[in-house]
Parts: structure tokens; sequence; C-alpha cells
């Protein structure tokens, strides 16, 4: 005979247990007690060492008792007054539980007790986080960016780097930031790693995955564009797993981001020196460099200066099937902004430029994120020629928005049009790929009984 639990003899519905974030100041009521313990424990321990004899926990709470005696503390108080310490102590302060939980996309710290983050791509202030003064945030900050040679100081009052999980760190102090110290967290999110889960997510169609799909193995060359924080990255790194596993890859970042499965990677890093300014290494050096690799794909995480030019000099000299990203809100200013960046580095006529652009770039995918936070690919464009002296686009697919649902998530539709072949798809087609022939079967046809 089965036995029943008491809560099911007793038919007792099992309640989950809700948790929140709570405030610093939900747990202690007095707002200056807790910051002027957490500083003169903080400021007592922060240049000892930890005894031979004694472990982490006991040291903690060794001080904590001193600092305490006398205070009567509850034992939540307490030990919420411990998990602060041993987070600066062995994380990052106060940015630790941040950190680490995966929800978060942004932590942006505007003073020491205004913090806000970002969830579901939806901005909200954290009031559960917040540090003792400026001297904290800075030496918060130089904890981060310790493992990666910077520093930040009067000298060099601003940081703009890749932590080593990928996540990127911009940090501006005084005089600078005439306010104080802001911080930046852009957190690196592992969760996307595959197009069957932007299919998902409603970013692309699987009609967009296949035609992506067969113009990275049909080596096009592809830049991709948007906004900050729009998912090119995340992007690129899926566009890069369609690549063959007999090609040598080289990829050329800030900091080693992209997460490539093929056995023949060769990952670059730029170099970027706090002093002597001779030692640094640039995108552009590196993707010099990687010419005389061997290369048979060259990625370069985010073109944005005058390595553009050397990008699409690899891209014109047998280089195909080259990928990069850049920062434009639309695959027009996407072309406007490489010309720039090519001008910077080369004193040619602008239509030279067009016209080497038109040679080198066979498709342009531009992804937003739309006001509801959400990601999508809105324009996936090939050029096609010259009018009046201009590149001209075309498009073969795009987001068309119509609107805003009652839930405030966008409403709109993607469309393909395929009412004319694609020049790219001869680039395709030859080289044996057939899996977007059903997309312009019509026209296909079409065309070969006109033959």
């Amino acid at each position: 005979m089965k036995k029943n639990s008491l809560l099911e003899a007793f038919q007792v519905e099992r309640k989950e247990n809700i948790i929140s974030n709570i405030s610093d100041y939900d747990i202690f009521r007095d707002k200056k007690l807790l910051d002027d313990l957490r500083t003169k424990i903080v400021e007592n321990l922060i240049d000892q060492e930890i005894p031979d004899d004694e472990s982490r926990s006991e040291f903690i709470n060794n001080e904590i008792n001193r600092t305490i005696e006398g205070i009567d503390l509850t034992n939540l108080e307490r030990n919420h007054l411990y998990n602060l310490i041993d987070n600066e102590m062995m994380g990052y302060g106060p940015l630790t539980e941040l950190l680490e939980d995966k929800n978060i996309t942004e932590i942006m710290v505007n003073s020491p007790k205004e913090i806000y983050i970002e969830i579901d791509g939806q901005i909200i202030k954290d009031d559960s986080v917040s540090f003792i003064d400026e001297e904290h945030i800075i030496r918060t900050v130089q904890r981060l960016i310790n493992p990666l040679g910077r520093t930040i100081d009067a000298s060099n009052p601003m940081i703009d780097s890749r932590l080593k999980d990928g996540s990127r760190i911009n940090a501006v102090i005084p005089p600078l930031s005439p306010k104080g110290t802001v911080v930046t967290i852009r957190k690196f999110k592992e969760g996307i790693t595959s197009a069957d889960e932007l299919i998902r997510l409603g970013t692309m169609t699987p009609y967009m995955a296949t035609f992506l799909a067969s113009a990275v193995k049909g080596k096009c060359n592809m830049i991709v564009c948007g906004g900050s924080g729009s998912g090119k990255t995340t992007l690129l790194n899926i566009l890069s797993s369609f690549i063959d596993q007999k090609e040598r890859i080289i990829t050329i970042e800030d900091a080693a981001e992209l997460k490539l499965n093929q056995n023949h990677v060769i990952s670059l890093e730029t170099r970027v020196s706090n002093y002597e300014k001779d030692n640094e290494i640039t995108i552009r050096d590196l993707v010099i460099n990687s010419l005389r690799m061997r290369p048979d794909r060259i990625i370069v995480g985010e073109v944005r200066g005058s390595e553009a030019f050397d990008m699409l000099q690899a891209m014109n000299t047998g280089h195909d099937g080259s990928l990069t990203t850049l920062h434009a809100n639309s695959p027009k200013d996407a072309l406007n902004r490489l010309e720039n960046m090519v001008l910077m580095s080369v004193d040619l006529p602008l239509h030279a430029i067009r016209e080497y652009m038109l040679g080198a770039i066979d498709l342009i995918v531009n992804i937003e994120r739309t006001s509801d936070g959400r990601r999508k690919i809105t324009s996936i464009a090939e050029l096609v020629g010259m009018n009046n002296e201009e590149i001209e686009l075309k498009e073969i697919f795009a987001f068309h928005q119509r609107g805003l649902t009652k839930e405030q998530e966008v409403d709109g539709e993607f469309i393909l049009y395929n009412e004319t072949i694609p020049k790219v798809y001869e680039k395709i087609a030859k080289k044996g790929i057939t899996d977007i022939d059903f997309m312009f079967q019509k026209n296909k046809k079409a065309k070969k009984n006109k033959k």
C-alpha cells in the first residue's frame, strides 16, 4: 500500500518560496550603521592577508565580531554583513551577484548608491546593492581589469576592455566624468549559440537561417551591422559556425569573444598598452599580419577604423567568405560608415572606393534591438551595382514592423523578396550548394525557359 506524505494526506497544497532581490536597507533598517560597519570592516581587511592557521570564513567572522562588539544585530543582519564582506574579499564587491546573475545583461553604475541593470531589454534601478564611496567603485573596477593587465587612474581615466568571460567593461573617472566614476558592463550571454535558438526567439525565420548558412558555405563576404547591444557578435558567432571544419580560420578581436568549434581556428587579440603606446598592437596590424598566415577565412570581431581598408583588400584578393561587424543603423548607413573608415587610411577618389567596396562585399545583414527589447534581423541586402555613382542595395529579406500589440510587443512580418534571383545566388550555386534553390525555383525555371 502506497504511503502518503502528510501534505498528500491532508491535501495541503505546497507553495513555492518566492525569492526576490532584497535591498540592503530592507534587512538593515539602520542605513548609516550598515555603511559604517561595512566601511570599517573593508578598510581593516583590504590590505591584510589571511593567516595560515585561519580559514577565510574564520578570518572574516573574527573581524566582524571585533567590529560589531556592543552592537545588537539579528542573525539575518549579521549573515548579510558577512556576505557583503565575503564578496568584497573574494569577488567583485557589490557587483559579484549581479555578474553571476544570468538574467542580467547590462550593469550600469552611475554613483555609489545609483546602480541600474538591464533584464529582458528593460532598464531598472537596483536597490539591492550599493557601494561605500567613489574609492570603493574604483577599487572594484581595478580588481576586474587587473587580470587583463590594465589599470585605471589619473593618467588613464578611461578604460574600455573585455573581461575574461567576454563581457565588456567601460569605466570613466574624474576629471573626464566630473560627477564621479561611471561604470558600464555589458555581460557576455552564453545562451544563444545556434540559428535554431534565433528562430525560436523570433530573431529570424527558417528561410533566413537557410539562406545565411548557404551564403557562409558559399564563401560570400558578409558584414553584420547594427546598433550598440543589438546582438551583432552573437549573430557573427552563429554565422561562423557554418564554416567547414576543413578550413583554416583566423579570428581577430579586441578580446577573444567568438566561440568557434572548428578544429583549425587561430585567435588573435589586440594589445593596448597603458603607458608605452609603441607597444600597442591594433586590429589593423593583426589584419595585415593575418594575410601572411595562409587563412581560408578571416573573421574580424568589429571594424571601426582604418583596418576597414585592409579588410576590403583581403576580401578582394582571394580571401572569400570573410566576416565582420560594424556599428550602423542600416545597410545603407553601414556603407557610408565604411567609406569614411577607408578614407581614414587611403587618399582615393570616392568613386574608386565605392567600386572597391562593390567588388569586395556580397551581403550586409542588419540586426536591431526593437522597442520591446527583442532582437530581429531587419534586413539582408546585397550590393548589386552602381547607380548615379552610388552603390545600389537590393533587399533579399526584410522585417516590416506594423506597430505594437496590447502587450507593447513589436508586431510585424518577415518578407522574402524573391521576384528576381539574387546576384549572390550564382556565387553560392557555383560552390555546389542547392539548399536555397526552392526559394527562387519559380524565377530559376522562368530564366531557364527564356534561354
